[in-house]
C-alpha cells in the first residue's frame, strides 16, 4: 500500500521524511494539489455502492483505496497553478481531492477537519488549559475598555497575531511585541487584539509530537528577548528531557484535538515551568531534527506506513507508533 504526501514543490521536511520511507522499501506518491488539474488528475467512481478512485502525477497512477497514510505537510490550494485561475476552480478542485480522499481507508497526518479547527488559536488555549498545560493570561478583544482593565491585572503584556501568522508570511506576520507601560489601548478598536501576559523566559521550548513520540528541544534565550522565532540569538538547539506533568498533557491535547502530528512552542520561565504558547498542526520540524539529530523524520515514516484504518474501525489519531518513556525531573 501507498503513503501519499501532499505538499509544495520545495519542502525540505517532506524531503526527509520521502528519503525515510524510500530507504524503508515503503512505496511514496508526493504531490502538489495546486497542480490539480495539470500535471495532476483525478477520478473517481461511485457505482452500486462501491468506490474506486485513482491518483496520477508524473506518470504514475495510484488507487485511492490503495492508501495506507496520506500526510498533508504544506499543499497548495488546488488549482492554484492552473493556466486559468478562479475562485470556482479552487472550490472544485479542493472538493473533489480531498473530498475522494475522504472516503479512502487511509488514516491522515492530520485530517483537513482536525486541522482546519486546529488553526484557531483561541481553541488552542482553551484546549491546553483542559489539558493540564500552564497557559498565561491572555485575552482576546476588540473593546478598549476591557483591554485597559485587563493591562491594570497584567500590567506585563505582550501582543501578537490573533491567527499565529508566520515569520515567514508577510505581510501577515507580527512579532510577538512588549506592550509600552502607558499604552492608551484606542487601537483595538480597529481590529481583534491578542494580549497575553509576559512570561520572561529563559529558554524557547520545541516539542514535536509524533502519534505517540515525543521530541523536545531546547534552545537558551537571552534575557530581553521576546520573539526568537524573527531574531537569532546564536544559541542552538539542543535535546532535552520532558518534565514530568507535560507528557500527559501533550497526549491529552492531541486526543481532543484529533491530531496524529502537532509542534508545540512553550516559553520555559526561571522556574522551570513550561508555559504553552500554541500548537501548531503542520510545523516544520527539520530545522530541529538538523541541529539536535532527534530522528523526527524517521518517526513520521514509521507512522505514515503503519497500516490503513479498516472499514468500520476507528483509529485513535495517535494510535500506530511506540513513543519514547517520557523522562524529566518533577518540575511543572
Amino acid at each position: 500500500m501507498t503513503v501519499l504526501v501532499l505538499t509544495c514543490e520545495e519542502d525540505v521536511t517532506a524531503d526527509m521524511v520521502v528519503s525515510a520511507l524510500n530507504a524503508s522499501g515503503v512505496p511514496v506518491v508526493r504531490l502538489d494539489p495546486a497542480d490539480l488539474p495539470g500535471d495532476v488528475a483525478l477520478s473517481a467512481e461511485y457505482v452500486q455502492g462501491d468506490f474506486h478512485g485513482h491518483l496520477s502525477s508524473g506518470g504514475r497512477v495510484v488507487s485511492m483505496n490503495g492508501l495506507r497514510s496520506i500526510w498533508i505537510r504544506r499543499p497548495g490550494a488546488p488549482g492554484a497553478h492552473a493556466v486559468e485561475q478562479s475562485a470556482w476552480l479552487t472550490a472544485e478542485s479542493t472538493q473533489a481531492l480531498y473530498g475522494t480522499l475522504s472516503c479512502t481507508p487511509a488514516r491522515w497526518m492530520n485530517h483537513p477537519n482536525a486541522a482546519a479547527q486546529a488553526r484557531y488559536k483561541p481553541w488552542q488555549l482553551q484546549v491546553a488549559r483542559h489539558s493540564a498545560f500552564a497557559v498565561p493570561p491572555t485575552l482576546i478583544t476588540t473593546f478598549p475598555q476591557v483591554a485597559r482593565e485587563f493591562a491594570g491585572r497584567y500590567p506585563d503584556l505582550v501582543v501578537k497575531s490573533v491567527s499565529g501568522a508566520h515569520p515567514s508570511d508577510p505581510p501577515l506576520a507580527l512579532p510577538t511585541t512588549r506592550i509600552e507601560p502607558d499604552a492608551d489601548f484606542a487601537e483595538v478598536a480597529a481590529g481583534p487584539t491578542l494580549l497575553q501576559q509576559l512570561v520572561p523566559k529563559r529558554a524557547d521550548i520545541r516539542l514535536t509530537c509524533v502519534g505517540d513520540a515525543l521530541f523536545a528541544a531546547r534552545k537558551a534565550a537571552d534575557p530581553d528577548q521576546v520573539d526568537g522565532r524573527f531574531a537569532e540569538n546564536g544559541h542552538p538547539w539542543e535535546a532535552t528531557e520532558l518534565p514530568a506533568r507535560i507528557g500527559p498533557a501533550v497526549r491529552a491535547y492531541m486526543n481532543t484535538a484529533r491530531l496524529a502530528y502537532g509542534a508545540f512552542d512553550f516559553a520555559e520561565d526561571e522556574d522551570g515551568t513550561w508555559w504553552f504558547l500554541e500548537c501548531n498542526q503542520g510545523g516544520q520540524f527539520g530545522f530541529i531534527q538538523l541541529e539536535t539529530e532527534q530522528p523526527i523524520a524517521e518517526a513520521v515514516a514509521a507512522w505514515l506506513a503503519t497500516g490503513a484504518v479498516r472499514p468500520g474501525h476507528r483509529r485513535r489519531p495517535a494510535d500506530g507508533l511506540a513513543g519514547r518513556p517520557d523522562k524529566g525531573s518533577d518540575s511543572p
